[in-house]
């Protein structure tokens, strides 16, 4: 038997990245190169005892980029903005393994790309976390490289932080503050992402060249408030709060979430159809929620 094609999976001990790899070697079609800065992780050993091939990596190191392309049919390459916390950053490990993919002839780069929101509103909205993923997916295609684009809707997981309700000052419920008005959200779990991503691998003619926006499903944040109380037990209530009350929370990144649901409401292309048939598993909010129930202990 000829020895499979291998798909180097950067960021690979990452929440994105470890879902992509396990899906790859599940579905048994490509080998799997696993990217990651720490071979000794538990999460790097576990992939390693699934099969994978396990790489020292680093998006800064151009060396190391090459190394882990050297040889491969394809790869997937996700980009952490929130790390570096830098625009700038992100767009050049982007654009470094954009030139060594097409250097090196790959034939399939999966990026886990997002919209250039800037330039789609002309300025008038800016969400640094989505333009600098939106600078990369423009350069991947414009240099050449046979690439697909997934634009991944929001976290479920954010419901489990960023976005977990909160308890009332004035009462026995709790607050959900997402301000998104009576628009409907897309939203997915990082862990379905995976087994989409290994699908796109499995079907290239149907995929190279396009981007294809992930999402479980569309919730107002009524529907994600009532689900949070159905399978909590607990009232939970929309803040109802507007875009311009939260930019002014002053949290960092507060200004940016806010601008990231003025683009929502926009309702950029996200596919619940094609999402449920490039992963038939993807599981609902309502099933994500039921799951997590031990992330709301406390409540």
């Amino acid at each position: 038997m000829a020895s499979k094609k291998v798909i180097t999976v950067f960021g690979a001990t990452g929440a994105q990245g470890g879902s992509v790899a396990r899906a790859i070697l599940e579905s048994k079609k490509f080998a799997v190169r696993a990217v990651t800065r720490d071979v000794t992780r538990p999460n790097a050993l576990e992939l390693q005892r699934l099969g994978a091939e396990v790489v020292k990596g680093d998006l800064n190191d151009k060396a190391l980029v090459d190394s882990a392309l050297k040889g491969v049919y394809g790869a997937f390459l996700v980009t952490n903005f929130w790390d570096p916390l830098n625009q700038d950053k992100e767009v050049c490990q982007g654009k470094l393994v954009a030139d060594s993919a097409k250097h090196l002839g790959l034939k399939h780069v999966v990026y886990s790309g997002l919209e250039n929101v800037k330039r789609l509103t002309d300025g008038k909205l800016e969400v640094p976390h989505f333009d600098s993923k939106g600078e990369v997916e423009e350069y991947f295609w414009s240099i050449g490289v046979p690439m697909t684009s997934v634009r991944v809707a929001a976290y479920f997981e954010n419901f489990l932080a960023a976005w977990r309700p909160v308890k009332a000052s004035d009462g026995d419920y709790y607050t959900l503050a997402v301000p998104m008005g009576d628009v409907p959200m897309d939203g997915i779990s990082v862990a379905d992402i995976g087994a989409a991503v290994s699908s796109i691998f499995n079907s290239p003619e149907e995929f190279l060249g396009k981007a294809v926006g992930l999402s479980a499903e569309a919730l107002t944040t009524q529907q994600y408030a009532d689900v949070l109380s159905k399978v909590l037990g607990k009232e939970v209530r929309d803040t109802k709060i507007t875009p311009e009350a939260f930019e002014k929370l002053g949290f960092p990144a507060a200004k940016e979430i806010a601008n990231m649901c003025r683009f929502y409401e926009m309702k950029p292309d996200r596919d619940v159809k094609l999402t449920h048939q490039l992963n038939p598993k993807v599981k609902s909010f309502s099933q994500f929620i039921s799951e997590n129930q031990g992330a709301f202990k406390g409540m």
